[in-house]
């Protein structure tokens, strides 16, 4: 781990987690994390902090993306309040230039008879892929790990949509909070479910997966039932099967066959987390519109994109709202604990501890 990865945290037993262990603890850096979606990365520095490491992101002038660590080495200032001119990211200060690599490739005064500085600035594998930028802060190959990825964002049969969250909480929370089905009344008519019921819970080292059985406000098996996204008087109940997954670090879900959606995370440090909200409308019950020429129906998806924002930013109001309440509790008195019913609660805090554990034990070894 790089020399600003968090210190180790003392060991403590997953059956008798408290509530400070949680609320504090850091992230294995070796997963792949999302820092930004691709439209926001441009020609221009774009700052962005994983978990206490200050990184700015960049494009070269092939649009490629590149990450560096968000320090001038000179005079320990950031580096995204400078430029990008060429390839190459240029502090606001002084003028050094930085190439992709972490190198300092030139300095506007340096004198016939003086070298460059030998400095090497810290630099992060990064995917740009469904739309997001990916990154890998750990040091483990990248390569032997998984990238969740999105497969709905390119199929012509899914209408997609997304918002950011800002959480003024530790990701515990968050997290939580997508995984526990149960607070849908919070969501007045947002909500897509109802009299969610927990009716099977899987774990493993990376991953829970908790099985409900739910009443859905949503039907999409006609062209125009899609705007009950919109116009509640046209929802009605149904049963649906609603399952959700904390694959460490993100989440994704499904209610029923009509749609999808994914939390794509970006822990910043104990108590602000941002992530990526992703919601998929399926159309896979139109099999007229399939038979139509994949522009027109790249048309239809490119038309229709980002259509249930607005349902999506009033979700993660009300959410965040809750989570900052709960992190203000915290910090108010660490060593109080909640009376917690759903099992999956439990079973995402026992994940969140292991692979922090996971993380230090690494540094230690190191």
């Amino acid at each position: 781990m790089t020399s600003s990865a968090p210190l180790a945290t003392p060991k403590t037993p997953t059956h008798n987690l408290t509530p400070r262990a949680i609320r504090t603890c850091g992230i294995n850096f070796n997963h792949w994390y999302v820092v930004a979606s691709s439209t926001e990365v441009t020609d221009q520095p774009y700052p962005v902090t994983l978990w206490k490491q200050a990184i700015v992101l960049f494009r070269d002038q092939a649009g490629q993306v590149h990450t560096i660590e968000d320090r001038c080495p000179h005079r320990q200032v950031l580096l995204s309040e400078g430029k990008v001119v060429g390839n190459h990211l240029v502090c606001a200060y002084h003028g050094w230039e930085f190439a992709a690599d972490g190198r300092c490739a030139a300095i506007p005064y340096l004198a016939e008879n003086q070298k460059l500085p030998n400095c090497q600035l810290q630099i992060y594998p990064v995917r740009e892929q469904d739309g997001f930028i990916w990154l890998f802060p750990g040091e483990a190959d990248p390569e032997t790990v998984p990238l969740m990825g999105l497969p709905e964002w390119e199929h012509l049969n899914y209408i997609g949509s997304f918002t950011t969250i800002d959480c003024p909480g530790h990701y515990s929370f968050l997290i939580e909070n997508l995984m526990d089905m149960y607070h849908g009344h919070l969501h007045d008519n947002y909500q897509a479910w109802a009299s969610a019921q927990l009716q099977a819970l899987e774990t493993s080292a990376t991953r829970v997966d908790a099985h409900y059985e739910a009443q859905s406000y949503y039907r999409i098996d006609k062209i125009w039932s899609v705007s009950q996204l919109f116009i509640p008087v046209l929802r009605q109940l149904h049963p649906e099967p609603l399952d959700v997954s904390y694959v460490y670090p993100h989440w994704a879900s499904r209610l029923g066959d009509d749609f999808k959606i994914y939390c794509l995370f970006c822990p910043v440090d104990e108590t602000r987390t941002r992530a990526y909200l992703i919601h998929f409308t399926s159309l896979q019950r139109f099999w007229r519109l399939h038979k139509l020429p994949i522009a027109f129906r790249r048309g239809v998806k490119n038309l229709l994109f980002n259509a249930a924002k607005g349902l999506l930013d009033n979700l993660v109001r009300q959410d965040v709202a809750m989570i900052e309440q709960e992190q203000a509790a915290f910090n108010e008195n660490p060593q109080q604990r909640g009376y917690e019913l759903n099992r999956a609660i439990a079973a995402v805090q026992k994940l969140i501890w292991q692979q922090a554990q996971a993380e230090s034990e690494e540094a230690r070894s190191q």
